[in-house]
């Protein structure tokens, strides 16, 4: 079983990639992004996009009851849909779902994010937290049963409220549950940059042992991926590729050597 991880920005050729997951023929479970089109309906809505930088580096997006609606039209109605749409014109017999149905992804809330204003300290709390739990059965009578589960945020809280969370959190989460043989991240870029402002800084492989270092060298969203993925390997051994979702067969580009491949 795979886990293919799809990027949320607008570059991302949503129909590349499921052309090229079709003709692969593995047994998958695609986790999606949608923080573009999140971004247009929340502005759409009129409601204000705040992104938090806690104080130890790692940014997030403030998420209120105004934000858990624009991410449930974008991510869970939407792009699930209309990925859901392409999947079956492949020939993939995909079931979309986000985390609060069927309670697929179970989390606790956090308690805040720790952020600096002036000079002040102050904790920032949200309708945010981190994934703890999979309805295993729920996947694996899917994938028994030849579905291809196609998921999104937003996830369920302790107490059955509707929270934002990190998709590279929830497949670090899917991997320590089902141990995925491959896991593929397509981004809007050719792989992890050593340079991100130069596109042919590609890094091409990179040992999991790394991935503290190279954490502290990038800055963004990266570094919020990279710390996932240290907590992914140390679940079960496997390989994952950073690699472009903006190109024809992006996968099988990645296996033979294109992006960047962890392990």
């Amino acid at each position: 079983m795979i886990i293919v991880k799809i990027g949320g920005g607008d570059a991302i050729r949503l129909d590349l990639i499921v052309a090229d997951l079709a003709d692969l023929g593995e047994p998958c479970i695609i986790v999606h992004g949608a923080n573009a089109l999140r971004d247009r309906i929340a502005a759409q809505l009129g409601i204000e996009k705040r992104v938090l930088t806690s104080v130890s580096g790692y940014t997030s997006v403030y998420s209120d009851a105004d934000l858990i609606d624009a991410i449930m039209m974008s991510y869970a109605g939407l792009r699930n849909k209309r990925l859901v749409e392409l999947c079956q014109r492949h020939g993939l017999n995909a079931l979309g779902l986000s985390g609060i149905d069927g309670r697929a992804i179970e989390g606790r809330r956090n308690r805040g994010v720790r952020v600096r204003r002036g000079d002040k300290l102050l904790l920032e709390r949200d309708l945010s937290g981190k994934p703890r739990r999979v309805n295993r059965a729920l996947f694996e009578w899917l994938l028994a049963n030849a579905y291809v589960p196609v998921l999104s945020i937003p996830i369920l809280d302790e107490h059955g409220h509707a929270i934002n969370s990190e998709n590279d959190d929830i497949v670090a989460l899917l991997h320590q549950t089902f141990a995925a043989a491959k896991i593929f991240q397509l981004i809007e870029a050719p792989g992890l940059l050593a340079d991100s402002a130069d596109p042919d800084s590609r890094v091409a492989t990179l040992a999991a042992a790394e991935l503290p270092d190279w954490e502290a060298r990038v800055e963004g969203r990266m570094r919020r991926k990279l710390l996932a993925l240290s907590r992914l390997f140390a679940a079960h051994p496997t390989e994952v590729h950073i690699c472009d979702g903006r190109v024809d067969r992006p996968l099988h580009a990645a296996l033979d050597g294109g992006g960047t491949l962890v392990r």
